[in-house]
């Protein structure tokens, strides 16, 4: 996939690409829809984006592996932040974002959208 002198390239984006849940493949596999990243004039690597949707979910794990247990466990304030931080990732423009999120933490779609209002009025 790479050359001799990439491997410290693809080192420094794997972990963007890991946190938005992409994924690297080799510049002659991209298609139209890949990013192809190009250093010193060279085609190295390209990103595989994922669907908004599965980054969601991405995201949702992700945050649940920092917390160290399930969403749904966490207390009440904790919720609210975590609905804060997806609602400034724009979690909640994908469609069924809000069931997602819901879901994840346990709530009913009720209680993400008192949280959202909650901020918008603090």
């Amino acid at each position: 996939m790479t050359g001799t002198g990439d491997e410290p390239f693809i080192a420094a984006v794997k972990p963007l690409v890991d946190a938005m849940g992409g994924e690297i493949i080799a510049p002659d596999e991209a298609g139209p829809e890949d990013v192809v990243l190009s250093w010193e004039g060279a085609d190295v690597v390209a990103v595989r984006l994922p669907q908004l949707a599965d980054s969601l979910d991405h995201i949702l794990a992700a945050m649940e592996r920092r917390k160290g247990k399930p969403l749904a466990d966490l207390d009440r304030k904790a919720k609210q932040e975590v609905v804060r931080i997806l609602e400034a990732r724009g979690a909640f423009s994908v469609r069924h974002g809000v069931e997602t999120v819901a879901s994840a933490l346990g709530v009913s779609r009720f209680t993400v959208y008192n949280y959202l209002n909650r901020e918008k009025g603090a």
